[in-house]
């Protein structure tokens, strides 16, 4: 089969599309026959080596988090699956793998894809929808009524975000450019800042969470906006000690966290708000509340492209320019 494999850290150059065997599934997983598997930033942050404090794979390995396909065959102990379902969901990166024609997948990582979507669209939700969700209800805990404020709406996490927070009962302003300000009011944003004037939100203090997909200057500006006692959660900025817990690392990296996020977290301190990083963890639970939301009509994907497998770095290229509005996805040929 043909895979995108990692096979070293750095550029473009070092992510190549090779023939490598088809992997078997083990107990509690299943071989899925991929469609469509859509692309993060997580996924070239891994390729340039950003990730090796947290994880290091033994070289070359298969890039890849999100998908969409069809069961091909069934693990020991797997139950209440058919061989020829769709489903969808998001490996994580300690796995990776679903840039390829077939991929492991753990069972409680996917559920059944949404019949009402296309491939590619069902490809784009997995690890953006579930941050966007876990975020906003398990992390923040937003009510209804609350006003939050969301950083860079238009973009892959961002599209679902405003979604998902109007689902929940909430007020949203969200930060885009002139291009993506149609599409984040589109998709029920209340009010859309411009991202290249954001001097507003140092004038407010009435903002009960915030969501910060951008990071950079961004996350400390909307420090300022938020009401005291407020949290602000990041998947951009910087990680703190918490998120190694997430990630159930040990106290070495613990310690490096809380070492590089003492700037942010003694800004957020000065303005009496809390400052998390966090990490997705998927999960079939909330890949089958999703699913049922777009089932619903209430949930959409947002694609800005799609293109070929044998295109994929080309696909990467056009997400690292950082304009994307929504999803990049690619597909297999009978997706």
């Amino acid at each position: 089969m043909k895979a995108l494999q990692l096979t070293g850290y750095g550029g473009p150059a070092k992510a190549l599309l090779r023939d490598v065997h088809i992997p078997q599934p083990g107990p509690n997983q299943i071989l899925v026959r991929i469609q469509a598997a859509a692309l993060n930033p997580v996924d070239y942050k891994f390729r340039q080596g950003v990730l090796r404090p947290i994880i290091r794979p033994k070289l070359p390995v298969t890039l890849g988090n999100d998908f969409c396909g069809v069961i091909e065959s069934l693990g020991a102990g797997v139950t209440g699956l058919q061989m020829g379902q769709r489903v969808y969901g998001c490996v994580g990166i300690d796995l990776s793998g679903t840039l390829a024609e077939y991929a492991i997948v753990p069972v409680e990582r996917m559920a059944v894809a949404p019949e009402n979507l296309s491939v590619a669209q069902a490809a784009a939700i997995p690890l953006a929808a579930q941050t966007a969700l876990q975020t906003l209800r398990d992390i923040l805990r937003v009510q209804p009524g609350q006003r939050v404020l969301i950083s860079g709406g238009a973009g892959g996490v961002g599209t679902f975000a405003i979604q998902i927070a109007k689902l929940l009962g909430v007020q949203v302003t969200t930060t885009a450019s002139s291009k993506g300000r149609d599409l984040c009011l589109r998709l029920g944003a209340d009010e859309v800042l411009d991202y290249h004037d954001t001097s507003s939100l140092a004038k407010q203090r009435d903002f009960d969470a915030a969501l910060d997909l951008v990071g950079g200057s961004t996350t400390a500006k909307m420090f300022s906006a938020l009401k005291k006692g407020a949290m602000l959660v990041s998947i951009a900025a910087t990680p703190e000690p918490q998120t190694a817990s997430d990630l159930h690392a040990g106290w070495g990296l613990k310690l490096l966290f809380g070492a590089i996020s003492i700037p942010l977290r003694a800004r957020a301190a000065w303005h009496r708000v809390r400052y998390r990083y966090y990490f997705m963890s998927s999960k079939s639970a909330d890949l089958d509340w999703l699913a049922e939301r777009c089932r619903e009509g209430k949930l959409s994907p947002v694609i800005d492209r799609e293109f070929p497998f044998a295109e994929v770095n080309e696909a990467f290229a056009h997400l690292e320019q950082g304009r994307a509005k929504g999803k990049v996805v690619v597909t297999m040929k009978d997706g």
